[in-house]
């Protein structure tokens, strides 16, 4: 069987899953990281520069814009369509140059407004072609992280977060090492992710994303070629700030991409929490902690017709893996530049829309699981009254209070490795002990459901605490 490589490109004829099997899940990052994108972010760019020439008096050469001109200017990446971006890459195919090409089609465009017939050449003045790329780059990523991935990790996390304070109260036995250990409450484990999440999510959020405008190698050389006296410097800075990002001010032709390695080591370890969650998930359902909605029409099996997988979390590691992978080589690379410019980051520069897409697809999924999650608390009940021997740690820290000999070992030759301890066995224990009686008699009422320490407390503080998000 040999395939035919003539099928137009589809969702179905699609090299990447993020463009074709998950397209409709990731369509909300296609405004922020497409090649449309990335085009009518150049145009925005070399447009503004036009529009800060204009205001700068020192140029006479440029006079002031009037009201009707800006707004001509303007409206340009405004109503940027399909059609003008193709429009730039038919002049591509013949410049075989991107930056150059949203140069010309700018020129075409503006001669359409006889004010700009004498300024046209101003279009692009003093610029490389990465003073327009790393601004372009920079408001994508701006764009990209407020527009789209901010609210999904929020949604994801105030979802945590009702559940956490839903289920303050409910215990659990804890596992450490996989064994059973003193208990916890199913609220306070998701509590604690909540607090995770939220120091990545501020860590994603206030990553400085920094863009640099100033020419070939970062000297301004060609500026002040042309105009000695103007303060460049001051110039560039006023721009960068105006289009809404931190400025860059000492570089080689690129803007070093330290912040945008931070920021991907930001979304990172976002996704390490992520999928500690999942796993987490995966495995209290596994323990029957919590079942899962059924949902018409679904299957969990081929052949087995009983199964209701945990899909969703299985498929939120799996992207939030990828999307790991992707950002730690960003991270890596970008940073590096040979002598004062290589083209290597170029080629890389255009994945940052896959990982940000794998980001989303792992949150989504995640979040798409958690509200399939019904407790069972009743399993997490006889599991617990299963489990007496966790009360050792409570009754020995107590003897130490006493100063009772060796409480440990004697908690130690009691319960360790014991197949079951019963109530009883504890409690004809504790009545043996050389305590004040009313001691004895707090130690005999304990239970496992009751042994939570301040996990319900910790939680309403913790969540009291949490700042609104919007």
């Amino acid at each position: 069987m040999t395939p035919s490589d003539s099928h137009p490109l589809s969702a179905l004829t699609a090299l990447s899953p993020i463009d074709g099997r998950y397209g409709s899940k990731v369509s909300c990052l296609r405004p922020y990281f497409s090649e449309f994108a990335l085009i009518r972010y150049r145009v925005f760019v070399e447009a503004q520069w036009l529009l800060s020439l204009a205001s700068c008096e020192a140029l006479a050469e440029v006079p002031p814009f009037s009201e009707s001109a800006k707004a001509f200017l303007n409206d340009i990446p405004d109503s940027f369509s399909i059609a003008d971006a193709e429009a730039v890459k038919s002049i591509e195919s013949t410049t075989n140059h991107d930056v150059k090409a949203v140069e010309y089609f700018l020129k075409e465009k503006v001669a359409q407004h006889e004010e700009f017939n004498v300024v046209s050449e101003f279009i692009h003045f003093g610029c490389t072609s990465e003073d327009i790329n790393n601004l372009s780059y920079a408001l994508m990523l701006r764009d990209g992280r407020n527009m789209v991935l901010l609210p999904a990790i929020d949604q994801i996390t105030s979802v945590l977060a009702a559940m956490a304070d839903e289920l303050a109260d409910q215990p659990m036995l804890a596992r450490t090492h996989g064994q059973p250990a003193s208990p916890t409450t199913m609220g306070k484990e998701l509590a604690n992710v909540v607090a995770r999440l939220d120091q990545a999510r501020d860590q994603v959020a206030t990553t400085a994303i920094r863009g640099k405008f100033n020419g070939a190698v970062g000297n301004f050389n060609a500026h002040l070629a042309a105009y000695p006296e103007l303060d460049w410097p001051r110039l560039s800075q006023n721009f960068v700030e105006d289009i809404g990002l931190d400025w860059q001010q000492m570089t080689t032709q690129i803007e070093p991409h330290d912040d945008l390695a931070e920021l991907c080591h930001a979304l990172a370890r976002l996704n390490t929490i992520l999928i500690d969650l999942d796993r987490d998930l995966w495995g209290y359902i596994s323990l029957g902690y919590f079942r899962q909605k059924t949902v018409a029409g679904e299957v969990g099996s081929s052949t087995m017709p009983h199964k209701v997988n945990p899909i969703d979390f299985e498929n939120s590691e799996g992207n939030a893996g990828i999307a790991h992978a992707l950002l730690e080589h960003l991270a890596a690379k970008l940073p590096i530049s040979r002598w004062q410019r290589d083209l290597s980051d170029s080629t890389v520069m255009r994945n940052l829309g896959p990982a940000f897409a794998h980001c989303l697809m792992a949150l989504d999924a995640a979040h798409r699981g958690l509200g399939k999650l019904e407790i069972d608390k009743e399993k997490l009940h006889t599991e617990l009254d299963q489990a007496w021997e966790v009360l050792a740690e409570a009754i020995q820290t107590v003897l130490r209070r006493y100063d009772v000999p060796e409480p440990y070992e004697k908690l130690k030759a009691l319960t360790r490795g014991r197949a079951e301890m019963d109530p009883q066995t504890l409690r004809d224990f504790v009545k043996t002990l050389p305590i004040p009686k009313d001691a004895q008699e707090s130690l005999a009422a304990l239970t496992p459901q009751a042994y939570i320490g301040n996990a319900a407390e910790t939680v309403r503080i913790f969540l009291k605490g949490r700042p609104e998000r919007h």
